[in-house]
């Protein structure tokens, strides 16, 4: 239903419950729940600012949360997938890891530090590690690195799979491998970060 909002910030505030921001837009205010690490890079108040939607819509109750980058929301729509985890959970998991941090946990399969986000245990990290590392990689699974894709260099086939399975058409991705600088030995967690910024833009 919504996908982004541009407004001016009209109030912005952490309580026991959460980080919570509002946005006037056209004199309506749409108020948000975030990740406390989005909240952490807020503009001032009064600061014009564009915030990433998704519509929470639940028996009795219906709420936005925001995310100041799309990748994040696309990542948090990935996580409230996962049976177990919730709305609070998956911005409790977004606001103590960073995006490509939490990528590269799931990937490694490390469950052990996912349990550092708090009502993480160890069986819910594993559950998460299981099916959200087959949601990301269902691309490569499937059949990988369309043609479209195909000159980007195969060494580099992983992180172009995770920006598919995130809903990033190839002509988008072609175009940020071109303008970003991949020195010997970057990792693919630095990489992803790379074009994710220049998609971000």
């Amino acid at each position: 239903m919504f996908d982004y909002i541009k407004g001016v910030l009209e109030d912005k505030r952490r309580t026991e419950k959460g980080c919570f921001l509002t946005v006037d837009n056209n004199g309506i205010g749409y108020r948000f729940e975030i990740p406390s690490s989005d909240y952490e890079q807020l503009p001032d108040k009064n600061s014009e600012m564009k915030i990433f939607a998704a519509l929470i819509h639940k028996e009795d109750t219906m709420y936005l949360c925001g995310f100041l980058n799309r990748e994040t929301r696309d990542i948090f729509t990935i996580l409230t997938s996962v049976s177990g985890v919730g709305t609070k959970m998956g911005l409790t998991l977004l606001g103590e890891f960073d995006l490509y941090e939490l990528i590269s946990l799931v990937q490694a399969q490390n469950y052990k530090e996912l349990t550092r986000a708090k009502g993480v245990g160890p069986k819910l990290a594993q559950k998460i590690i299981l099916e959200l590392k087959d949601k990301l990689m269902k691309v490569s699974i499937a059949g990988s690195v369309t043609t479209a894709c195909s000159h980007i260099p195969e060494e580099y086939g992983e992180a172009v799979s995770i920006l598919q399975s995130l809903g990033y058409e190839d002509k988008e991705i072609q175009d940020a491998f071109k303008k970003i600088t991949i020195k010997p030995g970057d990792s693919q967690e630095e990489i992803l970060r790379g074009v994710l910024t220049i998609l971000s833009l």
